[in-house]
């Protein structure tokens, strides 16, 4: 079964992530979230990688904070797409989790999203994105999203005008 896997570097990343299962699940995509960290369980990450890969998972999403050297590990155990997430979890209010992510050095790419709940929800619209080359379902589910989402604009822009 093709699924993406979602890995968060704490318990505490779980709040903002919610955001990236929820939206899979309104697409119904499957996934998995579990909770495996680069600095403190480097074993069971690269395991978990090795696993996931084998029962069929497509993208990798790496949500981490601080230091953030999740997404990096995950790109340096598999050739899957892999989505950073920086996690707003410092005094930095996350821009060393976003500098962390997304400067990787040259033949390890990671595609990195926004920090936060933003950036979680990105990262689902991108891993589906990439899941669409071979689903015209998804393709289709994605394409009507669009076209709601400019609806929307149109009538909250049509409601402001009656108001002024």
């Amino acid at each position: 079964m093709k699924f993406v896997s979602i890995i968060i570097g704490s318990k505490s990343d779980f709040e903002v992530m919610k955001s990236c299962a929820d939206t899979f699940e309104a697409f119904g995509v499957n996934y998995e979230l579990v909770i495996s960290s680069a600095h403190r369980s480097p074993e069971r990450t690269k395991e978990y990688v090795e696993n996931a890969e084998k029962k069929g998972a497509q993208v990798f999403i790496a949500a981490a904070g601080m230091a953030a050297h999740l997404a990096g590990v995950l790109a340096s155990k598999t050739v899957k797409p892999i989505i950073g997430v920086p996690m707003s979890a410092s005094a930095l209010s996350g821009i060393d989790a976003l500098l962390s992510t997304v400067q990787m050095p040259a033949g390890m790419p990671v595609a990195t999203v926004a920090i936060g709940k933003a950036g979680a929800i990105n990262s689902a619209y991108l891993a589906m994105q990439i899941l669409a080359l071979e689903n015209e379902d998804l393709r289709v589910k994605l394409k009507e999203d669009r076209i709601a989402k400019a609806k929307k604009v149109e009538m909250d822009s049509m409601e402001i005008e009656t108001i002024l």
